[in-house]
């Protein structure tokens, strides 16, 4: 009698399943106040699903995330769910540090291929390894060309035509530099010369200049040291160096935004994630573009996709897979996309009444659906951090005027081959006997 009023009892409170407790880390890689939106999400989520719920915890930027990741999946309390850099999963997978999702789609009915064939096929590719899904895309970007309408028309330039090549960029550039004696009053562009933004937009600049920048096969093999990827380095050179139009040495996002807000310069690269911020901060018309391009439009993907680190119980993985797909749900990719600036991964988002009625009314959104149709996969090798700080350490070393592109470019290969070859021992050159 006791045991079946106390079974009584639980059922009458809810209380008969606990529920299952789960964290989930995530950066904020880019301007805007993104920290509370995801918290509100959670919240929304937490009410909507008893059975689960979801501590979010901030963890820096997408290299922070990465490190904190790590960190806890070898004290064996791995999170149950992280926002990662899409560029970081073909590395956990290396590393069998994440999880393969096929079951838990599988389970759900679908094929891998049915599943990842609801988002866009750029991101697909930084999402998948061998064939088997590891990440579901998130919040994912594209670099654009922002530029200053009032700047433009200051420089005698149409607004309605940004530039298209190279050559147009470094000419309209020129043109929308100012000086005042010796002091530059207003630069042609900016772009953030840090760390993973620098490897990004280069990435972006060698692949319109023709070439590949990484083996998208095979995690040790990246091409630093050739002609496509040097031709960019030394566009970047000659913007600084011989047009004058961009500022030597190093400069950080939050600068090269203050910059554009203050008429400091007249073009920028920036990231698709920080749309809302700039549309939020900018006070005169501004408007958004492709990258121009050398040989071909192109653009890398960047932003985040969600894993499920290795470590985790049955009944964490299935409420980490609830989580995942409620978040890359149409309704609410679409409000992170209208609310980030980043584009929904999920397709679907845009048969939205709301999304259709977002974007009619933002044009600078639509670029970087449109630039998707030439978007290619982010960099993603093993020890990416590393690979990816050897390029880097170059164009910064450019940038600052104490290196030539070609020197740059060939001790970037050297290091990079040099991290990436335990794993090129282990595989590549392991020949059966």
């Amino acid at each position: 009698m006791r045991l079946q009023l106390a079974l009584a009892a639980c059922l009458l409170t809810g209380t008969a399943h606990a529920a299952t407790d789960i964290d989930m880390f995530f950066p904020v890689p880019v301007q805007g106040k993104l920290s509370t939106e995801m918290q509100r999400l959670v919240d929304v989520f937490n009410k909507d699903h008893p059975d689960i719920h979801v501590t979010p915890v901030y963890s820096g930027s997408y290299d922070d995330t990465n490190l904190k990741t790590r960190a806890a999946i070898q004290a064996g309390k791995p999170p149950a769910v992280v926002i990662m850099s899409a560029n970081f999963v073909r590395e956990y997978v290396i590393n069998d540090e994440v999880i393969s999702l096929d079951p838990l789609i599988q389970k759900d009915g679908m094929t891998e291929t049915q599943f990842m064939d609801e988002f866009w096929p750029a991101l697909r590719l930084n999402a998948t390894e061998q064939g088997h899904a590891y990440g579901v895309p998130f919040q994912n970007s594209t670099p654009l060309l922002y530029y200053s309408v009032d700047a433009f028309k200051d420089a005698g330039l149409d607004s309605d035509h940004p530039p298209v090549t190279w050559q147009e960029w470094i000419d309209d550039a020129r043109k929308l530099t100012k000086h005042d004696g010796a002091t530059t009053t207003r630069w042609g562009l900016m772009m953030p010369g840090t760390y993973d933004y620098c490897g990004w937009i280069t990435s972006g600049l060698a692949m319109s200049n023709g070439g590949d920048f990484y083996n998208t096969g095979y995690g040790g093999e990246v091409y630093y040291n050739t002609p496509t990827t040097i031709g960019a380095v030394r566009f970047l050179d000659n913007m600084v160096h011989k047009a004058h139009a961009m500022p030597p040495g190093i400069t950080d996002a939050n600068a090269v935004t203050t910059a554009f807000f203050q008429g400091r310069t007249g073009m920028m690269i920036l990231s698709t994630g920080s749309l809302s911020f700039v549309r939020d901060n900018m006070k005169t018309p501004y408007r958004t573009a492709f990258l121009p391009r050398q040989m071909v439009n192109a653009a890398p993907i960047g932003g985040a996709s969600l894993i499920i680190p290795k470590g985790n119980t049955p009944d964490r993985q299935q409420a980490a897979w609830t989580l995942i797909k409620w978040l890359t749900s149409p309704e609410i990719a679409g409000g992170w996309s209208r609310f980030t600036g980043y584009f929904s991964p999920r397709i679907a988002a845009y048969d939205l009444p709301e999304m259709k009625t977002f974007m009619a009314a933002h044009p600078d959104a639509k670029v970087a659906l449109d630039q998707l149709v030439y978007a290619r996969g982010w960099f993603s090798t093993y020890n990416v951090v590393g690979v990816r700080k050897a390029l880097e350490d170059g164009v910064q070393a450019v940038l600052s005027g104490k290196a030539t592109p070609e020197a740059a470019m060939a001790k970037a290969q050297q290091e990079a081959d040099a991290l990436m070859h335990p794993y090129v021992e282990q595989t590549a050159l392991k020949i059966p006997e």
